[in-house]
Formats: C-alpha cells, sequence, structure tokens
C-alpha cells in the first residue's frame, strides 16, 4: 500500500513549492523552539543522536561518532555508538564512552555501527542499529584515511551496499550491550524486490496490540545502479522484540516514486500518540517533495496507510543563525529523533547538522513547544 500521493505532478509541486510549504506546515513544526548545539567534539564527526529519559530522571543520547580522519564518509567505515548524559536535554552533556562497534572479523557489521535508535521495552533497553562489512575488501579499514577521495570513492559504494539492521539488547542504560543473534535482524529482500539492495534507518513503534513494528528505509540494485536508489519505507513486524521480523505485503508503504522517479526520504522516526485523531505519527527527512532542506511529517489511524505529508521542519537557518561553512550536506538536518515523555509525547527533536564549532558535524536540540 503507497501513500495518497498522486494529487499532484512533480512539476506542479515544484512550481507552488513557496505556497505548499506554507500551507503545509504542521502543528509539529510551528512549535519547535531552537535550544542550541549539542556533543561538539574534537576530533570526531557527531551524528544520529537519539535520546531516551533514563530511570535517574537525566537525558541519555546514544549518538554515532566517528574520528575526523576518516572524513565525512567514514560514517560507513568507522563509525561507532558512544552514550552521553546530561541533566536536560539542552546539555551539557558527560561522554561516557561508547555503548557499540564493529565487532571485527567477518561479521556482518564488522566495521561500522551507525543510525543508532532507542528504546525501552519493558524492563530491558532497545538500541536498534545499522552495521557495514568491510571484511571483504582488499584493503584495510585502518588504511583508508591514507587513500584519496577517488580511491576511497569505490570503497565507500561498496560499504553502502552492505547496510543491514541489527538490534542489541541490555538491562541498563549503562550496558552491556548484547547483541541479538549472529546475522542481521533484517536483511535485504529476494532479487528484483524494492529493497534487494539495502535496508537501513530503522524506526521501532511499539503497537499498542503488543507487537513490535520496525520500519526501515530500503531501496533496489535497478534504482541503485542508475542513480544511487530511490529510497522508500517498509514495515517488518514481531511479536517479540528479538524477532522475527516479517515484512509486510504491503510494503513499501512509503513511496514517492509516483510522483517523479527520484523523490524520496530517508531518516524516519515514528511513535504513537494515544488519544489524538491518527496516532500513528512519522517524521523523515524529505528528498524532493518538497525540497532537499525540510523535514516530513505524517500521520495514520492504523501506521499502514500515510496521509499526505506536512513539513515537519524547515531548514535548519530557518532556526540557528550559523554562518554555513561550505560543506556538502551544510543548511540541513538529519536522522531526526525523538525524546518522548512518561505520557508519550515528544518533547524535543534532536538533529545532526553539520559545522559547528570544529567544522565537522554535531547534534542540535529544538524544543517541541
Amino acid at each position: 500500500m503507497t501513500t495518497d500521493l498522486s494529487f499532484k505532478s512533480h512539476k506542479s509541486l515544484i512550481s507552488e513549492q513557496t505556497s505548499q510549504q506554507e500551507a503545509d506546515s504542521s502543528k509539529f513544526e510551528q512549535g519547535l523552539k531552537p535550544l542550541g548545539r549539542i556533543l561538539e567534539i574534537d576530533g570526531y564527526h557527531v551524528w544520529c543522536c537519539s535520546p531516551i529519559y533514563g530511570p535517574d530522571g537525566r537525558v541519555h543520547v546514544f549518538y554515532s561518532r566517528w574520528r575526523n580522519e576518516y572524513t565525512f564518509s567514514g560514517w560507513v567505515s568507522a563509525c561507532e555508538v558512544a552514550h552521553a548524559v546530561a541533566n536536560t536535554p539542552e546539555g551539557p552533556y558527560e561522554d561516557l564512552g561508547v555503548a557499540l562497534q564493529g565487532r571485527g572479523g567477518d561479521a556482518w557489521d564488522s566495521w561500522a555501527i551507525h543510525n543508532p535508535t532507542i528504546h525501552k521495552v519493558g524492563n530491558r533497553y532497545a538500541l536498534f542499529y545499522m552495521g557495514a562489512d568491510g571484511s571483504s575488501l582488499d584493503i584495510e579499514q585502518s588504511d583508508l584515511p591514507n587513500l584519496s577521495d577517488e580511491e576511497y570513492k569505490k570503497y565507500f559504494t561498496k560499504l553502502v551496499y552492505t547496510k543491514r539492521i541489527g538490534l542489541a539488547l541490555a538491562d541498563s542504560l549503562d550496558g552491556p550491550w548484547e547483541r541479538v543473534g549472529d546475522e542481521p535482524i533484517l536483511d535485504v529482500g529476494k532479487s528484483g524486490q524494492w529493497d534487494d539492495a539495502v535496508v537501513s534507518n530503522p524506526s521501532l513503534l511499539q503497537h499498542p496490540n503488543g507487537e513490535y513494528w520496525l520500519y526501515y528505509k530500503g531501496w533496489d540494485w535497478d534504482t541503485g545502479r542508475r542513480f544511487n536508489g530511490n529510497r522508500k519505507y517498509g514495515l517488518a513486524i514481531a511479536k517479540d522484540i528479538t524477532g522475527p521480523y516479517i515484512k509486510q505485503s504491503a510494503n513499501p508503504i512509503v513511496d514517492f516514486s509516483n510522483i517523479g522517479e527520484r523523490i524520496q526520504c530517508e531518516d524516519a522516526y515514528t511513535w504513537y500518540e494515544n488519544g489524538t485523531e491518527l496516532p500513528f505519527k512519522m517524521i523523515l527527512r524529505d528528498m524532493g517533495f518538497f525540497n532537499h532542506e525540510y523535514g516530513l511529517f505524517l500521520e495514520s489511524s492504523d501506521g499502514l496507510d500515510w496521509k499526505n505529508p506536512q513539513v515537519a521542519y524547515k531548514d535548519a537557518p530557518s532556526y540557528f543563525n550559523e554562518t554555513l561553512p561550505g560543506l556538502e550536506r551544510q543548511g540541513r538536518f538529519e536522522r531526526p529523533q525523538l525524546l518522548i515523555d512518561s505520557t508519550g509525547r515528544p518533547t524535543h527533536l534532536f538533529c545532526a547538522y553539520q559545522g559547528g564549532k570544529y567544522g565537522t558535524c554535531s547534534g542540535v536540540v529544538l524544543q517541541i513547544t
């Protein structure tokens, strides 16, 4: 099942871009108040900041980081997930060290651990992530910083196409974290299916019926070979947090390709707000529906049929008055994650944003008023 998005052609969307952005601004976006950057760490790129309130009442963030010598592209070759804690969402944060890193050898997640998203499930904590494997490459991970950009490009592409989804569990936010099995909890589809090339960007929704709904990004080899893939979202459901996660026949459930072949989305975060008319909520990074700098806000009555997108957040300069540093992905937020309170309502939006004190990237926090 795809969303009802055929109401406008891509051409008309572009021609009406400004008026559509204003008309489709969500209440979510209208309530955003910027608080500032977090986790600006000398010597590191920081990305994917996933927050949760701990039993100590403090804010715990699980975030992606990799050393600067691997450049921005190191997210898929040398990333690890670290843990930080603060008394308030805007910090300052105390870094508590590495929570999860590539396990080495020929494991499917041997080199990079990325895309963390943290949830409390019963009395345990679940840390979903994307892993990448470089064990079959003709180079060592430590040799990558010595390559030119052109030399690194072929390794980067090969690593991207090893992306799969994993899960680690712990009794405490301080760990230790134990991976669920030796294989991904969600793998790519069969040849010719919409997700036969890559699966990543996991987003967990704990359904009121007790099931675990795992939304995930995927793309196929056909569009991957032609233009690096059309990113769509699918759903896999499990009865137990450890799986098995069964992909749904309705997949992909968020698919913008009927508007234009390259109109797509990524970085979903999903949640359930009891007592609202459309209780299933989703925010994503826009990749051409409005533009490439905004976020998308979607709602649904059942978690399958998603209504037409509104603006979840605007371009980053709408909230932060910073000089753009001339980086590749400047001017936009990525990897939106939410801090959810005890009532199930989101209180703060956490995103990744390039630039900052060290000219690399860090987290940013916006309050949801």
